[in-house]
């Protein structure tokens, strides 16, 4: 990669170069995550700053977006076009730059490095931390329709975590956030022929291939959201409530000291969610477990593609969670 006077090459392990997510530091030449939402920022001086990063590209129809958020301008997605990219942003001396991942994890990214005049350390990532676990709707899918309407391009081209509500939330609350979801996933039953559901592939970090272990030690959430039952439809209660008391006393093995709350489906219809709102209290009640509650969204949002909520739904979603975050963590 070629630099101009004046610039230098910043390593992808340089201490200024800040990450947020689960992301496999094995090489840490060139960190890998899958996740929608991961995060790398870096603040630099000069005029420019160019950020290279891979994507994986396993084929000409698989790739990832990335949204771009340059200072208190307004962010903005990209897509990548080849297995190297080069992110280039232009600044007016002191900016801070956050990518995030917008895609879901079809496709890995790699951060190769930084080409500036000089990197500054950003601002610490804040102490609170919360994680999101769910499905597309988590994920962000078919949010965002400004650059390709539903139902034309790739099933993701109108994927934006950045826009997801549990991002939103996160960052309405001054938080950092995980976004562990896969499309399609489920928590017994998963759709579109996906043979994983959500309590076997959490503990990984890549959810949707369901391959390299991750260390739940490197990110003690205060707070976990739950958000499925979606693509699981009506079960029968003695299973899903079973498998939901099994997942959530997992997830408080891993995470002793976490608030964890389980969410009706934002898209789910009248039916689907009253059933959701027995078995959720019914789980609750059976947890004994004083730091698990639940949260019922008000209504159903389907405005984005395929009945997901869009970008507009997914604020008012947002709005809802973190009105009740705030006062269930007194943040």
């Amino acid at each position: 990669m070629g630099q101009s006077g004046g610039e230098r090459w910043f390593a992808a392990d340089d201490p200024a170069i800040q990450y947020m997510g689960r992301i496999d530091f094995s090489n840490p030449k060139l960190p890998r995550f899958w996740a929608s939402g991961v995060v790398v920022r870096v603040r630099f001086t000069g005029p420019r700053c160019r950020i290279v990063v891979h994507d994986q590209a396993p084929d000409e129809k698989t790739y990832n977006y990335v949204v771009i958020k340059a200072g208190d301008q307004e962010a903005y997605r990209v897509k990548l076009t080849g297995r190297t990219d080069t992110l280039t942003v232009r600044g007016s001396g002191d900016e801070l730059v956050t990518v995030c991942k917008a895609t879901e994890g079809i496709a890995w990214m790699e951060v190769a490095g930084v080409i500036a005049a000089a990197l500054l350390p950003p601002p610490a990532l804040p102490d609170r931390k919360i994680e999101c676990i769910g499905n597309s709707i988590t994920c962000g899918f078919g949010n965002d329709t400004s650059s390709i309407p539903c139902g034309h391009g790739e099933w993701f081209d109108q994927s934006n975590a950045w826009m997801s509500y549990g991002a939103m939330t996160a960052r309405a609350l001054k938080a950092q956030w995980q976004l562990t979801s896969v499309s399609g996933i489920g928590l017994i039953h998963s759709c579109c022929n996906m043979t994983i559901t959500m309590p076997e592939v959490f503990d990984r970090m890549d959810t949707r291939g369901n391959q390299g272990s991750w260390d739940f030690a490197r990110y003690q959430p205060d707070v976990v959201t739950v958000c499925l039952g979606q693509n699981d439809g009506i079960q029968d209660s003695d299973a899903f409530c079973g498998a939901y008391l099994g997942f959530v006393r997992r997830l408080r093995h891993v995470y002793p000291e976490t608030r964890i709350v389980l969410l009706t489906s934002p898209m789910g219809n009248a039916d689907l969610t009253a059933v959701l709102k027995r078995y959720i209290n019914g789980v609750v009640s059976a947890s004994g477990d004083a730091r698990i509650s639940s949260f019922f969204f008000s209504k159903q949002w389907t405005h984005g593609c395929a009945g997901h909520p869009d970008i507009r739904d997914d604020l008012e979603i947002a709005g809802e969670l973190m009105r009740y975050l705030h006062q269930l963590m007194n943040w």
